[in-house]
């Protein structure tokens, strides 16, 4: 009995120390849901081939919902924006991975091709759309640099996505929108070919992949690993490309240490809807 009670537990330890590990992997909405999926399944996919991993792709309809569940670290990996990185270190002690080292980050925003918005301070107390509150570049730094860069008020118009941002200015419901380039020039041609960029932010390094400290540290790497090995790989790349990462790069909470001292948490909206 005793025999057969060892034989049990140690099949049982086996059994578990090979089971393939499964993952939740978070993805900010910057996108309306197909197309997000469109971009990240193929690319977990992918990443799962070179890990072993089974990771599961979490989407979130909006922005807040999203903020609340790496807040509560919810997410086993997620990619963020760096703001957002900053606030998960913060709160779970979230670690950043890769980023794209090809570019730098940075708001724009947007004004109907025939509007008479000519500066900046045209859109003094005038309507802004912008994706929401923490939206890093299209709306966090973006207010922080209308407010005490340019010393301008305006009247937010919370837009819930990127592209519902740009076509609240195409359909006059808003001024101004703000914006990154990536997703501006993401956009239908029908729709991007109606704007033009009336201003830029100050730059900084892009969105990370960070990981949630609980899980192991040789799987942190491998998934970091399996990142830079992708990216070297011209199929890989073409799928990190959609994302868009054009050159990935390991990544250090260093990295995003200027946005501290930009004092973006008085923009920052708790719970935010």
């Amino acid at each position: 009995m005793k025999r057969l009670l060892l034989f049990l537990m140690l099949a049982g330890l086996l059994s578990s120390a090979g089971a393939q590990p499964s993952y939740t992997f978070g993805v900010v909405p910057q996108f309306e849901p197909r197309k997000l999926a469109g971009i990240w399944t193929p690319v977990l996919r992918d990443l799962e081939k070179r890990t072993g991993f089974k990771l599961e792709l979490v989407g979130s309809p909006r922005i807040p919902q999203f903020e609340g569940e790496f807040e509560q670290g919810s997410y086993d990996f997620a990619y963020m924006n760096p703001y957002h990185a900053l606030v998960a270190g913060r709160l779970q002690k979230y670690i950043p991975l890769v980023r794209d080292g090809s570019r730098q980050l940075y708001g724009i925003l947007v004004v109907a091709k025939d509007s008479p918005i000519a500066s900046i301070a045209d859109l003094n107390g005038k309507t802004v759309a912008f994706p929401s509150p923490n939206a890093l570049g299209a709306s966090l730094l973006m207010r922080a640099d209308l407010e005490r860069l340019h010393k301008i008020s305006v009247v937010p118009l919370w837009a819930q996505t990127h592209t519902s941002s740009y076509l609240s200015v195409a359909l006059g419901s808003a001024q101004a929108a703000g914006g990154v380039m990536s997703t501006f020039q993401s956009q239908k041609p029908e729709l991007r070919d109606r704007l033009k960029i009336l201003y830029e932010t100050r730059r900084m390094p892009p969105h990370p992949v960070v990981a949630h400290p609980r899980v192991p540290e040789a799987d942190r790497e491998k998934m970091r690993q399996a990142f830079l090995d992708m990216a070297a790989d011209p199929q890989g790349a073409a799928l990190l490309a959609n994302v868009p990462i054009g050159r990935a790069v390991a990544a250090s909470a260093n990295d995003y240490q200027q946005l501290a001292r930009w004092g973006l948490e008085d923009f920052y909206v708790k719970d935010a809807q």
